[in-house]
């Protein structure tokens, strides 16, 4: 089994209540949902909150959601407790993150073709090109990445420094749909927060810091995930155009 879970929460500290804003009238976690189904390699999809308000929009359009601890400090340790009930019959465990509204399920189901082709890695985080001017937000976490496609460390300061390369600046964007091999997901949690966890503000340093293998590939894609009333705006006027909104 192929599980997706989407990790759903109300509190958001950037946008309260950031699941159940409208986008098209319809909020924002259905969108994830209704694409995340889409998937042709997905064979099932929960969304893991920690508010009843979100599990009855949920259930509401026909979607399962499972209400988690409101402890939980991050959608990765949030997806852990939900993926436990499934961990003798999943073989990959894919998080898909709620604020991502311009998912696009095929770069899904390539996800998950690499990562079932590439079992040395314990997490995949797929990434895509950015200018230097996005590179300089710090809402956008970057991926710095090493020989063999292994990931060496993420952060949300401008890198790399390109000090002395001559080549055209590349930086990588951490984009927000990523797989796991459920033994390291659930080890993962169990693992206390790291200090380039605590420094960046992003979670999978965690993984980084014990060791865990990571890799990445390149996604040509200009998607963006809401963690701003601006992103918010943007959205807004995108998803009038998009086509894969028309389906559904």
């Amino acid at each position: 089994m192929i599980l997706a879970l989407i990790p759903a929460r109300f509190a958001s500290k950037r946008l309260p209540g950031k699941p159940l804003i409208k986008i098209d009238n319809l909020p924002l976690i259905i969108h994830i949902y209704k694409r995340a189904l889409m998937s042709k390699k997905i064979d099932k999809v929960i969304v893991c909150a920690d508010d009843n308000r979100i599990k009855n929009i949920v259930e509401n359009h026909g979607g399962i959601c499972e209400l988690t601890k409101k402890s939980h400090k991050n959608g990765t340790e949030r997806i852990a407790e939900v993926s436990l009930k499934y961990k003798k019959k999943a073989k990959l465990i894919i998080d898909i993150q709620c604020d991502e509204i311009f998912l696009n399920p095929k770069h899904v189901d390539k996800l998950i073709s690499f990562h079932l082709k590439n079992k040395e890695f314990d997490i995949i985080v797929p990434n895509c090109r950015i200018s230097k001017n996005d590179a300089k937000n710090i809402n956008t976490v970057k991926i710095i990445a090493g020989s063999h496609k292994k990931i060496i460390y993420m952060t949300r300061s401008m890198a790399p420094s390109f000090f002395r390369s001559k080549k055209k600046l590349d930086y990588r964007k951490h984009l927000d749909f990523i797989s796991f091999r459920p033994t390291s997901l659930h080890k993962y949690v169990k693992l206390k927060k790291s200090i380039n966890e605590n420094n960046e503000g992003v979670e999978l340093n965690r993984a980084i810091d014990n060791n865990f293998k990571l890799g990445t590939y390149e996604v040509k894609t200009n998607a963006f995930s809401i963690n701003t009333n601006k992103d918010l705006a943007k959205a807004k006027n995108m998803i009038r155009k998009c086509k894969i909104r028309k389906k559904y």
